[in-house]
């Protein structure tokens, strides 16, 4: 049950209501305001909006993610929307690049699937890919959310073409999210869809002094789009001297 075996081919669509637009212009300023050059990765880039969007944006980027699924719908959009946006198999654990970088992004808890232990291997990868005076932004779903949100909860949806119930078991480091889905077929009946997540709680002041250790400077922690509750989410941005 790897994640986003099945909800790769739908992720965009069932998550098209957390303002993908305000959000993506909100990451384009944040690059622009931390003086980030024109060409860098997006991590985690899952079915590829904010990949596209950064493109939209004036800057040449590439999507990297763990799920072929995840991929192959990103591909098949950009190449649908006219973006000429490169597509690569990653894991933001292990990120390795030909050359460095002038940015760096994970939106939309990518970090969240970092296990404690890797948050500094891992933020010392990324500060390895990037030039000098690069920039590294992400966010992340707040220890708060995982635990107390999610934490032992169900969700589902009943929707015409799909839908999916989706279990929640808390742990003690973070949340595991088993979820079924039913796809409707075209001949009758549903296709079912099984998967599972692993999502970790980290603090506020844990991943600054990850950052912090692998070597990055002026560290803004934020609220969601730039506010100032951080109760769901946190945004971080940072920058390799």
């Amino acid at each position: 049950m790897n994640s986003y075996s099945a909800l790769g081919n739908w992720f965009e669509n069932l998550n098209s209501d957390c303002g993908y637009e305000e959000w993506a212009r909100y990451l384009a300023d944040r690059l622009k305001s931390y003086g980030a050059g024109p060409a860098g990765v997006d991590v985690g880039c899952g079915n590829g909006y904010f990949t596209r969007a950064l493109y939209r944006a004036g800057y040449a980027v590439c999507g990297v993610d763990i799920s072929p699924q995840m991929l192959t719908v990103a591909k098949r959009t950009a190449e649908e929307e006219g973006v000429p946006c490169e597509f690569l198999l990653g894991d933001i654990t292990k990120l390795k690049l030909t050359g460095k970088t002038h940015f760096i992004t994970a939106v939309n808890d990518c970090v969240n699937y970092v296990p404690p232990k890797k948050l500094k291997s891992t933020f010392t990868r990324i500060y390895g890919c990037l030039n000098r005076g690069g920039v590294f932004h992400f966010d992340i779903s707040s220890a708060n959310k995982i635990r107390n949100v999610l934490g032992e909860n169900m969700f589902g949806d009943n929707g015409e073409e799909l839908s999916y119930m989706w279990f929640n078991t808390q742990t003690e480091d973070g949340v595991i999210m088993d979820l079924t889905f039913f796809k409707r077929k075209k001949e009758g009946g549903y296709a079912r869809f099984d998967e599972q997540h692993r999502q970790y709680a980290h603090g506020e002041d844990e991943i600054i002094g990850a950052l912090g250790g692998a070597g990055f400077c002026k560290i803004l922690a934020e609220g969601f789009l730039g506010s100032s509750d951080k109760s769901l989410r946190i945004h971080f941005t940072c920058k390799k001297p």
